[in-house]
C-alpha cells in the first residue's frame, strides 16, 4: 500500500498554527490524518530536501523574519527543530534548497531580499552568507518597490534564479559556496508581475507563472551563461473573465509533457501540453480547484495524483491525474487545513 506524507506551509492569521501534516493513501485515492507538525509562525512556504532528512520553512519570529530548519523521522514523518535564522523584517515567502543540501536560499516580498544559507551536516542552519537587496518598479499599483516572490536553483545548480514581482525581472545569480552574484537580468512584460518558475526536464526550457496578468512566459534557458529568451506567452484564464484574477504557481511533470498553471480567483488549474523540441505550450483544460484561492499545488511522488490549496476557503482538494493526458479528476474536496498556502511531499513509506 502506498502512502506518501506531506506537508502544508500556511499562514497563522486566523486559526492555523503552523505546520500541518498529512497522509495521501492512494490505495484509497484520499487525504487524511491532517494535523500540525510544528508549531511556527506564519511558515507560509516550505520544501523538503532531496533526501528527505530535512524541512525548511519562512517563519516570523517576533519582529524578525527568516527560516527555520527542521529534522525529519523517516518513520512517522514528523518534525524535529533543529534551529532558525531570522533577521528584523517580515518574513519571507519562498524558500528552496539545492539537491547536495548545502544551500538554502529565500526571497523576501515584503524586504527587498534574496538571502543565502550554508547548512550544517545535520542540515541546521549558518547565519546568511548573502544578502541581496533589489531595486526597480513598475507600472501596475502592487509594484511600487521590488516584491521578491522566488528564489531556487537552476536544473545545473550553477545559478540562483530570483522572481521579483515588483520590478517585472527573472534575476540570475551565480552561486559560489552560498555567495550571490548578479549575472543576467530578463526582463518581463511590464506590468505582468512574475512569480514563480518551473523548468522543463531537458534543462532548455523555463515557464514563468506571472500573477499581475495571468500568464505563462515561456523561456529558453541557457545554461552556459544564465540567460534566458522568450519563446511565447499564453494566458492562464479565459478572455471572457472579467474578475478579479492572480497568477499562483506553477509545476511541470517530471517527464516534461504537462504544465500546471493555477488562478487565484478563476479558481482553477490550467492544463497545457508541452512541444518537446519548442518547449511551446498547448492550452487543454481548466480544473476547478473545488475551492478559493487556490495558492499552491503539487504532484505526489508518484504523479499520478495532484493536491491543491485553497487558502481562503482552508481546504485542500485531491485530484487524480493521468499521466498518458495530462488531465485531471476530481477524486476529494473540502479537506480541511487552516490557511493553506503551499504544499509538499517527502517520498513514499
Amino acid at each position: 500500500m502506498a502512502k506518501y506524507v506531506g506537508y502544508v506551509g500556511t499562514y497563522t492569521k486566523q486559526d492555523s498554527k503552523g505546520v500541518y501534516q498529512f497522509t495521501l493513501d492512494t490505495d484509497n485515492k484520499e487525504l487524511r490524518d491532517v494535523k500540525l507538525a510544528a508549531e511556527l509562525e506564519n511558515p507560509t512556504y516550505v520544501t523538503v530536501s532531496d533526501d528527505d532528512q530535512n524541512l525548511y520553512a519562512v517563519t516570523k519570529q517576533g519582529e524578525n523574519g527568516g527560516v527555520t530548519a527542521f529534522s525529519i523521522d523517516e518513520e512517522t514523518g514528523e518534525l524535529t527543530k533543529l534551529n532558525s535564522q531570522t533577521a528584523a523584517g517580515s518574513p519571507p515567502c519562498h524558500v528552496s534548497v539545492d539537491h547536495g543540501k548545502s544551500t538554502v536560499v529565500t526571497a523576501n516580498y515584503h524586504t527587498k531580499n534574496i538571502a543565502s544559507y550554508l547548512t550544517k551536516e545535520d542540515g541546521s542552519l549558518n547565519p546568511a552568507t548573502s544578502v541581496v537587496e533589489h531595486e526597480g518598479t513598475g507600472p501596475h499599483e502592487r509594484q511600487e518597490k521590488p516584491h521578491l516572490h522566488f528564489a531556487g536553483f537552476t536544473p545545473d545548480e550553477n545559478y540562483v534564479i530570483a522572481i521579483d514581482l515588483g520590478s517585472d525581472r527573472v534575476i540570475t545569480y551565480a552561486a559560489d559556496h552560498g555567495k550571490l552574484t548578479q549575472v543576467h537580468v530578463f526582463n518581463t512584460p511590464a506590468g505582468a508581475g512574475p512569480r514563480h518558475i518551473t523548468f522543463h526536464p531537458n534543462q532548455k526550457f523555463a515557464y514563468v507563472m506571472t500573477e499581475l496578468s495571468s500568464d505563462v512566459l515561456v523561456l529558453h534557458y541557457d545554461e552556459k551563461d544564465g540567460s534566458f529568451t522568450e519563446q511565447q506567452t499564453i494566458s492562464t484564464i479565459p478572455d471572457d473573465f472579467n474578475e478579479t484574477n492572480d497568477g499562483s504557481a506553477i509545476h511541470i511533470s517530471s517527464d516534461g509533457q504537462y504544465v500546471y498553471a493555477g488562478n487565484r480567483g478563476h479558481n482553477s488549474i490550467a492544463v497545457y501540453k508541452v512541444d518537446q523540441d519548442s518547449g511551446q505550450l498547448t492550452f487543454m483544460e481548466w480544473t476547478s480547484t473545488e475551492g478559493n484561492w487556490p495558492r499552491d499545488f503539487v504532484l505526489d511522488p508518484s504523479e499520478e495524483f495532484l493536491i491543491a490549496t485553497n487558502q481562503k476557503s482552508n481546504t485542500m482538494t485531491l485530484f487524480e491525474r493521468d499521466k498518458a493526458t495530462g488531465k485531471l479528476s476530481l477524486i476529494q474536496s473540502g479537506v480541511h487545513v487552516p490557511e493553506p498556502v503551499c504544499v509538499k511531499f517527502i517520498g513514499g513509506a
